[in-house]
């Protein structure tokens, strides 16, 4: 029972480290590419140290070169001159040289090697990530639009109530601005109609054009018409 329970245990735990990685997928591969961006980089560098270390080596190799003909061409010398004792110091000191400088050899030999393998291996990692950096933006791009997807089993439900409020808030703006609108033009139509109504008013009270409505004077006129006709 107690295997049981622990296998089941290590079950879950394993299946929510799977459901972790897959939710933040792009997180950690964002983090995964910067360890090994710098890893590269160090990797680079410290190659570039080791190369410049090779130079300067080859330039000792050269000066102990240089130094060595040196030495025989004096040694020559001192013998021609029947100094024996100055020449033997000579070839003591030219062969302690020459053997420094078959060993600096042998040792830049493999150095020169190691340092090829080591371009080749450089060369192959930056391609890998460089590779790894196009499928990046790809998969940043791939899941940019898959949440942007609406009506989708993918698709995420934050971004679906988000659309769909925005798509209900500019549904109730464009009503408010239509209402705004003819609210505007009744108000419009109301004051045009009060300014013309005034202006023919006007017009008629100096004797341009036939009255609008009934006027006193008129219905004046009526009554007296039928009073006198009644005293009749």
């Amino acid at each position: 029972m107690f295997k049981t329970i622990i296998t089941l245990m290590r079950g879950r735990a394993f299946d929510a480290e799977q459901r972790l990685k897959d939710d933040n997928a792009l997180a950690l591969l964002d983090q995964q590419m910067r360890d090994a961006a710098g890893a590269v980089d160090r990797a680079r560098k410290a190659l570039a140290l080791a190369m410049a270390q090779d130079r300067q080596e080859g330039q000792r190799l050269e000066q102990t070169k240089a130094r060595i003909a040196e030495l025989k061409a004096r040694a020559v010398a001192a013998l021609q001159g029947g100094r024996e004792d100055l020449a033997q110091q000579a070839a003591r000191k030219i062969a302690e040289l020459e053997a420094d400088a078959a060993s600096a050899e042998r040792a830049r030999g493999i150095f020169a090697v190691e340092i090829g393998r080591l371009e080749t291996h450089m060369r192959k990692q930056q391609a890998r990530l460089a590779e790894l950096e196009r499928g990046r933006r790809v998969a940043r791009a791939a899941q940019a639009v898959r949440v942007a997807r609406r009506g989708r089993i993918e698709e995420a439900p934050l971004c679906r109530n988000t659309l769909a409020d925005a798509e209900a808030t500019l549904a109730r703006l464009r009503e408010q601005q239509a209402e705004t609108e003819e609210a505007e033009a009744a108000l419009d139509g109301m004051t045009e109609g009060k300014d013309s109504e005034s202006l023919e008013e006007a017009m008629e009270r100096e004797g341009f054009g036939p009255a609008t409505g009934p006027r006193a004077e008129d219905v004046l006129a009526r009554l007296r018409e039928i009073a006198a006709a009644v005293a009749l």
